[in-house]
């Protein structure tokens, strides 16, 4: 315990003290506009791969199609995971880059 600490400290004292900042390099707002864009897009895309993956799972499980009507709801998992991740997108980079700001 006491080795674990030792390598910590010397961590925390190799500290160059350098923090993200706006005005480093020219660009930084065309840079957030087009990942900005890009988050849009990514969300569209959800909408559209969940609602095709719902007709699909409905189609498939009204003619029988087990086979399809499982990938219809394993689209319909994965439009919803994706959407939950780019809506997400901005806090969990936040608290990741919050909780190595700790250390």
């Amino acid at each position: 315990m006491g080795h674990a600490s030792i390598i910590v400290s010397r961590v925390i004292a190799a500290d160059p003290g350098i923090s993200p900042n706006e005005d480093g390099l020219p660009g930084l707002a065309v840079v957030k506009r087009v990942v900005g864009a890009l988050l849009t897009w990514g969300l569209v895309a959800c909408v559209a791969g969940l609602v095709i993956s719902v007709i699909v799972w409905a189609v498939a499980r009204q003619q029988g199609n087990y086979g399809a009507a499982s990938g219809g709801k394993t689209g319909v998992l994965i439009a919803a995971g994706g959407a939950l991740l780019i809506g997400g997108a901005n806090a969990i980079v936040a608290f990741f880059s919050g909780l190595g700001g700790m250390i």
